[in-house]
């Protein structure tokens, strides 16, 4: 029973993975694109999923993975989502910088670029101190702290930017994901209780 509880998971997280990367291998958008910009178009797709998958990580909802080894993967999976944000950025800054500049500076007249680009610095700044973290640079109560309030912007700031976008991932494919997004983040903060260290602080 349990053998088949974890099967049945696990196909379902592969699953809400490879759909919206399967749509968008066939999305019409990308027709006559150039191959930079598909690339950068499939590096905003794989790195929502990775998005997704954080929190299960973190939370140590995957059967299989128990707590420290999900978090150990957590941290190789982060490294992956910035450089999926990285080649996201860097290629549509190849193929349109004018566009990406604006977006930089909060000077773009599209609101998803505004929420892309706060959702990218966050993704930067929680690596930043995950850095600081693993060179005891960094306590552990001012990490869960800061980890998990970013963790709650980038996955906002993620959903928003990709719902206010026409991109390849298809409308529904995209909703699914956003909304798993978003329920996988809030539950792990709920269970990790991270403002508890907070409320001992005061």
């Amino acid at each position: 029973m349990r053998a088949t509880r974890s099967l049945l998971i696990w196909a379902a997280l592969g699953l809400t993975i490879a759909a919206p990367l399967a749509i968008a291998a066939t999305s019409p958008l990308l027709a006559w694109r150039q191959p930079v910009y598909i690339v950068a178009s499939f590096a905003g797709v794989v790195g929502m999923t990775l998005i997704l998958l954080q929190p299960l990580l973190a939370a140590a909802y995957l059967p299989g993975l128990p707590a420290r080894r999900g978090r150990a993967v957590h941290r190789w999976t982060g490294a992956a989502l910035v450089v999926a944000v990285i080649v996201h950025v860097a290629g549509l800054w190849i193929t349109s910088p004018p566009d990406v500049i604006d977006a930089l500076l909060f000077a773009s007249p599209t609101p998803f670029s505004v929420w892309g680009v706060i959702a990218m610095w966050a993704i930067f700044v929680t690596a930043f101190l995950a850095l600081l973290r693993s060179r005891r640079a960094l306590g552990p109560r001012a990490w869960r702290l800061g980890h998990s309030a970013l963790a709650l912007v980038i996955a906002s700031g993620t959903v928003l930017h990709a719902l206010l976008i026409e991109g390849t991932m298809g409308q529904v494919s995209k909703i699914i994901l956003a909304a798993l997004v978003l329920a996988a983040t809030l539950k792990a903060l709920i269970d990790l209780r991270a403002w508890v260290l907070l409320r001992r602080r005061g």
